[in-house]
């Protein structure tokens, strides 16, 4: 009964190709109510660095979300400038990020309520100094500032 639901063309969650423009024949769409909406649009803001993962910083329950806490920790992220959201406590926030950002996969990076992308991003721009511009440029994380080589005396 429960599979005849999905295969039913008068299903709610079916969206016909002519409304999504699609070439493909039928989508299954899950559309994020305006709470859940509002809720991610707030957490993402009220943080400067969201990380939407599976597990938690000290449990991180798949290797990408322990590769994103290990870049966040290596940035020097402050732990009070980090928040983080365990999506397998929440079967609705697990799929509502997806659609809210756009992305298919978990975990999901924010910086000053700006989406930043996935572990695959996240790794490329740790590797290219790209996210330590935008950490500092942010106000995350303070610029480094190199300290002028110490000049030896010389002998006369």
């Amino acid at each position: 009964m429960f599979r005849a639901a999905f295969r039913s063309p008068f299903s709610p969650l079916r969206t016909s190709v002519a409304t999504l423009g699609s070439p493909s024949l039928s989508v299954a769409r899950r559309l994020l109510s305006q709470e859940a909406r509002a809720k991610i649009q707030d957490a993402v803001h009220i943080t400067p660095v969201v990380l939407f993962m599976k597990g938690t910083p000290d449990a991180p329950q798949c290797g990408f979300s322990r590769a994103a806490i290990q870049v966040l920790d290596l940035q020097g992220v402050p732990t009070e400038k980090l928040k983080t959201f365990n999506v397998l406590e929440d079967s609705e926030l697990r799929s509502g990020i997806k659609e809210f950002s756009d992305w298919p996969t978990i975990p999901q990076l924010y910086v000053n309520g700006e989406f930043v992308g996935g572990c695959d991003i996240l790794l490329s721009m740790h590797q290219s100094g790209e996210l330590e511009q935008l950490l500092e440029k942010s106000g995350v994380v303070p610029p480094v500032v190199e300290e002028p080589q110490a000049s030896t005396p010389q002998s006369s």
